[in-house]
């Protein structure tokens, strides 16, 4: 399912789910993918959600704008997924590590994101740099506008709703354990 597939009609929501869940398979079905179901977000809206609710806005966005021919769609909707993929409850006390999130989380999200996953260059630059104007840097590909304008959108609206006040209660988060290593026996004679 590729942008020549759906150029010269509007997609329809399902159609935008389709394509997110198609091209972002690999990165939902991660294992640390689905440690960010356990962590809010925004509101009651978990960092997961909060994801795909970024990736989908973003393609609904180079729909609307009929910018087929200067997106690649693949590219967007994974730096979209991956864009918060800092891995963390930035909520949790942590004795002020997290303090400045918001100017910081965008270069945590690529490191975790390029230790799972190969990126090409317009998906790094769109997750280093979806925070701007918060950070100084803006994106350099058209994909980092889409997502920084679909993020600054969902986060506004994910803040502001009512069912803030009204979180349901999530799993304890907790990263899945590296593998420990084998130890070796000697060999007995």
């Amino acid at each position: 399912m590729g942008a020549s597939s759906i150029v010269g009609r509007l997609l329809t929501r399902n159609d935008i789910r389709a394509l997110v869940d198609h091209h972002g398979r690999e990165i939902l079905t991660h294992e640390h993918m689905q440690f960010e179901r356990t962590c809010f977000q925004h509101g009651a809206v978990t960092t997961y959600a909060h994801s795909i609710r970024v990736a989908c806005l973003a393609v609904y966005f180079a729909d609307r704008l009929h910018l087929w021919h200067h997106v690649d769609l693949r590219s967007l909707i994974r730096a979209a997924l991956l864009h918060d993929y800092f891995l963390y409850d930035w909520h949790a006390w942590d004795n002020g590590t997290h303090r400045l999130h918001g100017f910081t989380h965008g270069h945590a999200a690529l490191a975790n994101a390029l230790k799972d996953f190969h990126l090409n260059a317009v998906e790094r630059d769109s997750i280093a740099n979806h925070m701007f104007p918060m950070t100084p840097r803006p994106p350099r590909y058209l994909e980092g506008y889409l997502i920084t304008m679909a993020d600054k959108i969902s986060a506004t609206r994910e803040t502001f709703s009512m069912a803030r006040f009204s979180k349901p209660e999530l799993p304890k988060p907790e990263l899945p354990k590296p593998p420990r290593p084998q130890r070796r026996m000697k060999a007995t004679q």
